[in-house]
C-alpha cells in the first residue's frame, strides 16, 4: 500500500467526503492509489458496520460478491473480495463452496477489513455544517470530534475544492406508528434494531411483523424458525398488493446497469417520477429463495395435519396505532382492495418500512443559495452525480445514494457502487483514472442515445464461399 505524501495543513483538501457507508468506502478505496487526490473522509459512528441489526445468520446479500466496492471498476484493486479471502487464506473454501451470493455478515467483515486499512478515514467525527467560501474558492466543513460517549472532544474545520456527500438512509417509521417506538413497555422497534431486541420479540406471546420487502421476510422467516410449531403466534402484513418476487431475470436485471442509469437520467422529470414508483418490484421484492424458505417452513409445520398459528396478509397498511394497557398494542388496519378494516392485537411489532434517503438540509443549509431545484423541490443533480450549483460555486459537491429520483432505482444497489465511485473520481480528477465501459446492456432503452455514447453493433462478417458460385 503506497503512502500520501506530507502535506501542507494550510491547503486545501482535494476532496472531503461526508459519510462512511458502502459508497464513499467504495469511493475512499478506489481513490487510494490517485496519488494526485488529497482526499479525507469524516464519520460520525465509531467505526463501519453495516446494517448490523438485520445480519441475522444465513441472510444473504442481494447482489453477486463481484459487486464489492471495487471490482467492477477496478478487478484488480487490492480492495476486492476476492483478496479479502486471500488475506483470510480462505480462497478456496469460498472456490469450492460455490457461493455467487455472500452472507450479510461476511460482506459487513469484508467492508470492515478495508475500513481498518484504508488511510484517510475519520471516524467519531461529525460534521455539522458546509459553508462555500468565495473569498478562497473552498468549501468550508465544521465538524467535531467526538470521544468514547459520543460527546464533543474538539471542533475542527477542514477546507476543500470538492465534497462527496455519502450520508445514505435512515430507517423509516411511519407516522401512526412513531409515538409507539419513542414509548417504553411493549416492544415496538424497526427492523434496523431486531437483532439487538430478538430474545425481547421472540418472547412475547404474539408478533406482527410490517414490511412486505425483503427485511420484512427475513425476520419473519427468522422469528418463525424459533416459535413452536402450532404456537408460532405470527401475523406478517404489508402494503403491498403481494409478498412479490424481486425481479431477478437476467434482462430484468439490466435496471442496474450504467446504460439504464443515463437513460433514465435523461428522461422528463415527471416521466422519472412515474418510473420509480412503478418498479417497486425491481428493488423492494423479496428474494424468491427467501419466499420459498418461508413457505417450505410453513409447511412442514402442516406435516401432522394442523395448521401454523401464522397468518401472512398483503394488501394493508396500518392507519392507526395505541398501546393497550401496558402489555399489548392495537393496530387499525385497513385492506387496500376490499376496502373492509379490522383490529390487530399484538405484543410486540417489528417495522420492515425501509429506509428514506436522509435528509441533507441540515448538512447543506449554508450552501441552499447555491444550490438548483427541480420542480419539487429537490436538488437537481447531473449525470455525473454532482449537485447543480450557482455557477459562481468553483467547487463541486457530489452525491451518493441520495439520487433516487434522477438516476433512477439502482441509486440504492450496491451493484453500482464501484461505478459511481469512478465516475466520480473521473470527474474530480479531469482523466479517465478508471477507464469505463461505454456500454454494459444488451437492452436499448430508448429509440435513440442522447449522450451518443453507445457503440453500433460490430457489423457481420462476410463469408467467403468454399466452392465458387455456391
Amino acid at each position: 500500500m503506497t503512502h500520501p505524501p506530507r502535506r501542507d495543513p494550510a491547503s486545501p483538501r482535494d476532496l472531503v467526503g461526508i459519510g462512511i457507508g458502502p459508497c464513499n468506502l467504495s469511493l475512499a478505496a478506489l481513490a487510494q492509489p490517485l496519488a494526485e487526490l488529497d482526499a479525507v473522509f469524516y464519520e460520525q459512528r465509531p467505526g463501519f458496520h453495516w446494517h448490523p441489526g438485520l445480519l441475522i445468520d444465513g441472510a444473504t446479500v442481494q447482489v453477486p460478491f463481484l459487486a464489492d466496492l471495487v471490482t467492477l471498476a477496478d478487478p484488480t484493486s487490492p480492495w476486492s473480495f476476492l483478496n479479502y479471502l486471500r488475506s483470510r487464506e480462505r480462497l478456496f473454501p469460498f472456490y469450492f463452496a460455490e457461493h455467487f451470493h455472500i452472507q450479510r455478515a461476511e460482506y459487513d467483515a469484508y467492508c470492515r477489513w478495508v475500513a481498518e486499512q484504508l488511510p484517510g478515514l475519520h471516524f467519531r467525527h461529525q460534521v455539522d455544517a458546509v459553508r462555500w467560501n468565495p473569498e478562497r474558492d473552498v468549501f468550508e466543513v465544521d465538524h467535531t470530534q467526538l470521544d468514547a460517549d459520543g460527546e464533543a472532544e474538539a471542533l475542527g474545520r477542514t477546507h476543500t475544492r470538492n465534497i462527496v456527500l455519502g450520508v445514505g438512509t435512515a430507517p423509516y417509521v411511519p407516522d401512526p406508528l412513531r409515538p409507539l417506538v419513542e414509548a417504553p413497555g411493549v416492544p415496538v422497534l424497526h427492523a434496523a434494531d431486531y437483532l439487538d431486541h430478538r430474545d425481547t420479540v421472540l418472547a412475547a406471546g404474539h408478533v406482527t411483523v410490517v414490511g412486505s420487502g425483503q427485511s420484512g421476510a427475513e425476520v419473519f422467516l427468522d422469528l418463525l424458525r424459533h416459535r413452536p410449531a402450532g404456537r408460532e403466534g405470527l401475523h406478517w402484513i404489508g402494503r403491498t398488493e403481494a409478498f412479490a418476487p424481486m425481479e431477478y431475470s437476467k434482462l430484468g436485471l439490466e435496471h442496474f446497469t450504467p446504460d439504464y442509469t443515463r437513460y433514465f437520467h435523461a428522461l422528463a422529470e415527471p416521466v422519472r417520477d412515474r418510473l420509480v414508483a412503478a418498479q417497486w418490484q425491481l428493488y423492494k421484492g423479496v428474494d424468491a429463495g427467501t419466499l420459498a424458505a418461508i413457505h417450505d417452513e410453513l409447511y412442514r409445520r402442516s406435516l401432522d395435519g394442523g395448521w401454523p398459528d401464522a397468518v401472512l396478509t398483503p394488501g394493508v397498511r396500518v392507519r392507526t396505532a395505541g398501546r393497550v394497557a401496558t402489555t399489548q398494542v392495537e393496530l387499525h388496519l385497513e385492506h387496500l382492495q376490499q376496502g373492509s378494516r379490522s383490529r390487530l392485537t399484538t405484543e410486540a411489532v417489528v417495522l420492515a418500512t425501509g429506509y428514506r434517503e436522509r435528509p441533507l438540509g441540515r448538512i447543506l443549509a449554508g450552501l441552499d443559495p447555491y444550490i438548483r431545484r427541480d420542480s419539487s423541490g429537490r436538488p437537481r443533480i447531473d449525470e455525473e452525480f454532482r449537485l447543480v450549483l450557482d455557477p459562481s460555486v468553483t467547487g463541486s459537491v457530489h452525491v451518493q445514494n441520495a439520487e433516487l429520483h434522477t438516476h433512477g432505482v439502482g441509486a440504492p444497489d450496491l451493484g453500482l457502487a464501484a461505478w459511481r465511485s469512478a465516475t466520480i473520481l473521473n470527474s474530480l480528477t479531469g482523466k479517465e483514472a478508471y477507464p469505463l465501459a461505454a456500454r454494459t446492456a444488451f437492452t436499448s432503452f430508448g429509440l435513440r442515445d442522447p449522450a451518443g455514447r453507445v457503440p453500433r453493433t460490430r457489423p457481420a462478417g462476410r463469408l467467403t464461399p468454399l466452392v465458387e458460385g455456391v
